[in-house]
């Protein structure tokens, strides 16, 4: 959007606490403290609001150690092979910011509703910021094969999941995998061939 000089207006602050802006879903990954004392990392979507919140589907490590920890780290990175591996594997760290974050900020997470949808139980939460960090400050840069990689995660986690149909999935995973190639770059590419080792999906061709 634009402001009345014709110049560029960012479209929100940072809320109160949090080290970035943040609009719609944003896209973050979560560490957080399980009884073995590591670190465990997942995706989780941030919705923006007030207060800001997430969501949990099911049975989830991020799900326990929220109701045995009571909250988090929560990391943002624009390297997608910390996000494949966030959403697709069990990765579990000494510490809890990865070394590709550009800032984290640590949450208090409080139940605010549950409900079930497809048999699975949803848990809505609201996270509270406290400390907080910005690594690398200026602009990210974004090509059109990192957002392809954060679709290809959300549509291969729900392999095997009732409700959504694994045909269609992997037929989107075939497009999605065709951007990547096309616009993606390394670390793209590389992401990409980490979620066919991890899930139930091979490329075309190979």
């Amino acid at each position: 959007m634009t402001g009345e000089s014709g110049e560029w207006a960012p479209e929100n602050d940072a809320p109160d606490g949090w080290p970035v802006p943040l609009r719609g879903v944003t896209e973050s990954v979560i560490a957080t403290e399980g009884p073995n004392g590591l670190w465990n990392l997942a995706a989780l979507g941030l919705h923006a609001g007030d207060p800001v919140t997430a969501r949990t589907y099911g049975n989830t490590r991020t799900r326990r150690n929220f109701e045995r920890r009571g909250g988090g780290v929560v990391q943002f990175v624009a390297d997608p092979r910390t996000v494949v591996d966030a959403v697709l594997s069990i990765r579990e760290e000494p510490e809890p910011v990865v070394p590709s974050a550009d800032a984290w900020v640590e949450v208090d997470a409080t139940r605010l509703d549950r409900w079930t949808e497809s048999g699975t139980t949803i848990r809505e939460w609201a996270l509270t910021p406290e400390e907080s960090e910005i690594v690398r400050e200026g602009p990210t840069t974004i090509n059109r094969g990192f957002a392809a990689v954060v679709e290809a995660t959300v549509a291969a986690s729900r392999l095997g999941v009732a409700g959504f149909d694994d045909e269609e999935l992997r037929e989107r995973l075939d497009f999605l995998a065709s951007v990547v190639e096309r616009a993606g770059g390394a670390r793209e590419r590389e992401a990409v061939a980490r979620i066919e080792e991890y899930a139930e999906w091979d490329r075309p061709g190979n």
